[in-house]
């Protein structure tokens, strides 16, 4: 089984231990980056493109697919989703098509879609001047979110309380996305749909995470997660617990509200990452992404409900349906975190054996390297790594995860 996958702009290494998983199926995968680094991959499976321009990449896809004949075309990127579905349908392999591909990247045609299907969501109004902004804030009362419509890991999401905060951090957003890593990856040549931000209607109630699979009519909720981080004026999508404590009939809300939009979206044979938020007391819609869900959320549902987002990339990719069942958790209980320290350049990382070989921990990911810059809001939200443990309940879990992290030490330069 020959997989193709597509990074439009590299991002660092970030994706090669989701690459590796794939290997570990049996996967011969072959990787295309359109912009990169020369010797990101073994160079007889590997083809940098040296452009992002999207018709230069499906001209280097149809060149190797004629030889290797590659039974589908994935990503893990955000940037890439809409880039793979052209490919994809370039190549006339399996894909979720380029207009599902748009609904599931650009966050207004996102709300837009479920606005039509009926689908529970926040108040929005799509802005790209601060007096717009001020009266969306306005008419759906303060506190409201402020989000980019082409963005990823809550980089430039904010919760604001006032005018005046609302004045500081759109100019903050307004500005940062022009340069942001996940509008700029994106490949040249193609409809991204309407860059700009979103005024949100705030949601007052829990969030919870699921790594998803559409398939024909139905819909699986592989698993699902709580997010337990104490909120600020940030959205860092910093700590999680595993199995959720949804009671099964609010399992089943969530459910259909899921259904409901994925379908919506166009995505009828995808992978999906879907966040929910209640509010007065109903499951609303936050996003759902056509990819599986960063950091350790792979690992996260391996463990505590027995499926693999991993094993359905692959599949689906290839156009067979994976293993998968509707939510049933496993037992064990899990806490994860993404790791944070403060902005700077990084100088050192120094992580104990105490942490690396603990039997406790499941997840242990350092993604940042001596030299990197660790951007902090307003300027970015970058962060260093993941963490994750495993207890007999939330509270132990939660416990061996805080004093594990607090071992791991960060140097930065002067």
């Amino acid at each position: 089984m020959k997989l193709l996958t597509i990074e439009t702009r590299q991002y660092l290494n970030y994706y090669q231990s989701r690459y590796r998983q794939v290997q570990a199926f049996g996967v011969d995968l072959y990787v295309m980056n359109g912009e990169g680094t020369a010797d990101f991959w073994p160079a007889d499976r590997y083809r940098l493109v040296g452009s992002k321009k999207i018709d230069e990449m499906i001209a280097c896809a149809k060149e190797w697919h004629a030889t290797e004949q590659f039974d589908g075309v994935i990503t893990f990127s955000e940037a890439a989703v809409i880039a793979v579905a052209a490919v994809a349908e370039a190549l006339g392999l399996p894909g979720i098509g380029v207009p599902a591909a748009r609904n599931s990247r650009n966050k207004l045609l996102m709300r837009q879609a479920y606005e039509r299907a009926g689908v529970p969501i926040p108040a929005y109004r799509f802005v790209t001047a601060l007096p717009d902004a001020l009266a969306a804030a306005a008419e759906f009362g303060y506190p409201v979110i402020l989000k980019p419509t082409l963005g990823a890991g809550s980089h430039f999401v904010y919760r604001v309380d006032d005018p005046e905060e609302l004045a500081l951090r759109f100019e903050q957003a307004i500005t940062g996305i022009q340069n942001m890593f996940w509008v700029t990856a994106e490949a040249d040549g193609v409809d991204l749909g309407p860059l700009g931000l979103l005024v949100e209607s705030f949601l007052d109630g829990r969030e919870y995470l699921m790594e998803a699979l559409a398939w024909d009519d139905e819909v699986y909720l592989g698993s699902v997660v709580d997010r337990i981080t104490a909120e600020g004026q940030n959205f860092d999508d910093d700590v999680h617990h595993a199995p959720t404590t949804l009671p099964v009939e609010e399992l089943a809300r969530v459910h259909r509200v899921v259904k409901a939009a994925a379908h919506a979206q166009g995505l009828r044979r995808s992978v999906m990452h879907a966040e929910v938020r209640y509010h007065n007391g109903e499951p609303h819609l936050l996003e759902i992404a056509a990819r599986v869900g960063g950091g350790g959320l792979d690992l996260i549902a391996r463990i505590t409900a027995d499926y693999d987002p991993i094993r359905g990339v692959v599949d689906v990719g290839r156009g067979v349906m994976p293993p998968v069942r509707h939510y049933w958790p496993t037992g064990t209980h899990i806490t994860a975190m993404c790791l944070i320290c403060a902005g700077g350049v990084v100088r050192e990382i120094e992580v104990p054996a105490e942490v690396s070989e603990s039997e406790r921990v499941f997840l242990l990911k350092i993604t940042a390297r001596p030299g990197d810059v660790i951007l902090r809001p307003p300027n970015g939200n970058t962060i260093f790594g993941f963490l994750g443990t495993t207890g007999t309940s939330q509270a132990d879990a939660f416990g061996a995860m805080t004093d594990l992290a607090a071992k791991i030490k960060v140097t930065l330069e002067d």
